[in-house]
């Protein structure tokens, strides 16, 4: 499976990845350090948190300028999926622009939100489209989310759930791969899905 790096910028959920890579018997080198992320033959970059604030430890780092630029396989989680898209409206920011992708609020939505709980948490069930991530997963199987802002459906939408709306859960580009809900919490499938990127 060769090494791992998993991106640290301070953002929420490493440990939790890091021990799901542990039980996949997969040791991670938890970096910031630009050098041993490129040196890595898998780069995880996971994300808990508010985008602008991301975003600053990222562009403190020049990771925001590294990442869309690595050739090795990539998955983005949950944040680090919105960051990778061209813009979040959660503190008007300008993302990575490596998926072509608008990140809104389920707010934004109102006419097909309303009643809805908010933030969108807990299980809700995936579709896959063509999608690498989610081979060997049954359709509609369910993975844990937790998110208020969300990717509307695009090009790069290889997964769907829905919310009110369908948005996008499963994001694949060339070697750039992102999941909105959290793998390292969503049991067998969260566990398949973590093996099928470390099999690329």
């Amino acid at each position: 499976m060769g090494n791992v790096a998993l991106i640290d910028y301070g953002a929420g959920n490493t440990r939790s990845v890091m021990y799901a890579l542990q039980r996949l018997g997969v040791k991670a080198t938890v970096t910031a350090e630009p050098e041993e992320i490129q040196r890595a033959e898998k780069v995880i970059f996971p994300g808990v948190g508010q985008a602008a604030s991301a975003m600053k430890k990222l562009q403190k780092e020049g990771l925001e300028r590294l990442i869309p630029a690595l050739t090795q396989p990539v998955l983005g989680i949950c944040l680090g999926l919105q960051l990778m898209c061209r813009h979040t409206r959660e503190g008007d920011i300008t993302g990575m622009g490596i998926f072509d992708a608008e990140v809104v609020h389920f707010r934004d939505e109102a006419d097909k939100t309303a009643g809805l709980k908010i933030p969108h948490m807990g299980w809700n069930r995936v579709f896959p489209h063509n999608s690498i991530l989610l081979t060997h997963i049954p359709g509609g199987s369910y993975f844990y989310f937790v998110h208020s802002y969300f990717a509307q459906v695009s090009a790069g939408t290889k997964g769907t759930a829905e919310y009110g709306l369908p948005f996008s859960a499963v994001m694949e580009k060339d070697n750039f791969f992102a999941t909105q809900f959290h793998p390292e919490k969503s049991g067998e499938a969260g566990e398949q899905v973590l093996k099928n990127f470390l099999a690329l």
